[in-house]
């Protein structure tokens, strides 16, 4: 088990044996230890599970993953060996298009750059000065209309914006009349919009899914926002983009090599950066916790976890 939140936990799984790590989490050798008498694991999002670790736990029943996204374990490896693997999803959505509303409205209005400059003294004030874009009226591009995706439509909607999207599947009329989106091509979503949103979750297929050439078709005028995971863009091309002005700027909550951020992007002032925080709040990391252990305690009460992947 990782450094998650544990009363929650301890609430739902009463009686049960519990195994946490004395620091924020196990090492690989602490785990390969601690694993073998384990009929289930909790993984955090971001960080792997080695299939060594899997292979040390022969009493491995289920693994319930702590986060929407499960990229952290080998789906395919723990499917083979019978391992049941959940997820928990509902809680991450409405604090992640929260987080993705704030990106944008950061970027567009140059929140986190004048907030540098004003604390160093570097800001000339004037009417005419410090200028930067509104959101109202202007186009916003989803890419992946889940969950998240929707309840940032609905944000946007809220502010003025108007939604197109992009999915694998179309969403049903009902939906799209609900949350006033368009369908859109891929590629007319990257020409047309002044906003693009990341809101898919990382497999091979969206696995550098923004790298140069989706780049090059964005207005300069656009803003690049990924709440999504890091792999999705290709962080050279987007780096280059930015430098060349290829695209206004971009927010990001997510990086290709995490915790490592290129030090291009942080010298950048288009950029605002933010550590991974989609979901960081007090009360959606104890909905988290309580939605993990549900997930196990379902599982082995003999019923089918309602947030089952595979």
């Amino acid at each position: 088990m990782m450094a998650v939140p544990r009363h929650e936990i301890e609430e739902v799984l009463t009686n049960w044996t519990l195994v946490y790590p004395n620091n924020e989490k196990f090492t690989t050798k602490e785990m390969l230890e601690k694993v073998v008498d384990c009929e289930a694991i909790i993984t955090v999002y971001g960080n792997k599970l080695e299939n060594s670790v899997i292979d040390a736990a022969p009493q491995l029943k289920m693994i319930a993953n702590f986060g929407a996204g499960y990229d952290n374990i080998d789906v395919a490896y723990a499917s083979s060996k019978g391992i049941v693997i959940t997820n928990s999803p509902d809680p991450v959505t409405e604090p992640t298009a929260e987080l993705a509303m704030g990106l944008m409205i950061a970027c567009a209005r140059r929140m986190t750059e004048m907030d540098r400059k004003l604390r160093e003294e570097k800001v000339t004030w004037g009417v005419m000065r410090n200028l930067s874009t509104t959101l109202v009226g202007k186009r916003i591009g989803i890419i992946g209309m889940g969950a998240i995706g929707k309840a940032l439509a609905r944000r946007a909607v809220a502010s003025g914006m108007e939604v197109v999207y992009y999915n694998r599947n179309r969403v049903n009329d009902a939906t799209e009349s609900e949350l006033k989106a368009s369908y859109l091509s891929m590629d007319e979503l990257l020409a047309t919009s002044d906003v693009v949103s990341l809101n898919v979750p990382l497999t091979p297929e969206t696995k550098g899914l923004i790298g140069g050439e989706e780049l090059g078709k964005m207005k300069s005028s656009a803003y690049l926002i990924n709440t999504a995971r890091g792999p999705v863009v290709e962080e050279k091309a987007l780096i280059e983009a930015l430098k060349t002005n290829a695209i206004a700027g971009a927010g990001l909550d997510v990086y290709e090599n995490e915790p490592n951020v290129p030090k291009e992007l942080l010298g950048m002032d288009n950029v605002v950066l933010i550590p991974h925080l989609g979901t960081a709040t007090h009360e959606t990391r104890g909905e988290m916790s309580t939605l993990v252990a549900k997930n196990i305690k379902s599982f082995f009460a003999g019923n089918v976890p309602p947030n089952k992947v595979n």
